[in-house]
């Protein structure tokens, strides 16, 4: 980890953010645009979504009034946006109280969002990370974390969860930080 950090010095809050939306609600639409997608095409598909709406995150009420196959059209698979549906669903309704999510704990965060159909744990650990800034989540769950550790380790293989924990284990209590350094090799990593 320590050749990571003195390779790419201090991140930069761009660096940071990942092209991330700065509200919450934002981020949770972005996490689900771009699960299972590399991140070129989730940042393409996500562009389209926005552009939709005026290049704004659509609010939970547009989003509900929009048109599903116009939203397909845009790269969404029909999962994708029945997901977003209900999440804008759960937001206007108060099921999901974004502004009270900062007095939770991790886990209370994780079980508040995971209850949303399609945001798993890979996204509450997004939320986690890029929103609430929590400092010590490990994106256990992240195939790009993964390949970075293989890479920045030598492993012979992509770590599996339990043994990507025990790898970071050193990193603590700044794993979330640790998790950016590892996205930053990839960026730069021959492809």
């Amino acid at each position: 980890m320590r050749a990571l950090v003195e390779e790419h010095g201090p991140l930069s809050m761009r660096q940071r953010r990942r092209g991330r939306p700065t509200d919450a609600y934002g981020i949770l639409v972005r996490s689900i645009v771009g699960q299972q997608l590399s991140t070129r095409a989730a940042s393409t598909i996500y562009g389209r979504v926005v552009e939709l709406f005026g290049g704004e995150v659509p609010s939970p009420a547009k989003l509900i009034a929009a048109d599903p196959d116009t939203l397909r059209a845009a790269g969404l698979s029909r999962a994708k946006v029945a997901y977003l549906r209900d999440l804008a669903e759960r937001v206007e309704d108060g099921d999901l109280d974004l502004d009270h999510l900062t007095e939770l704990s991790d886990d209370q965060v994780s079980e508040q969002l995971t209850a949303v159909k399609g945001i798993g744990q890979w996204s509450a650990d997004m939320f986690l990370s890029f929103h609430l800034g929590r400092p010590d989540i490990l994106a256990v769950g992240d195939l790009g974390i993964r390949r970075a550790a293989e890479r920045a380790y030598g492993l012979k293989k992509i770590p599996d969860a339990k043994t990507l924990t025990r790898i970071a284990e050193p990193w603590r209590p700044y794993r979330s930080l640790a998790c950016l350094y590892l996205w930053a090799s990839l960026d730069n990593a021959p492809v």
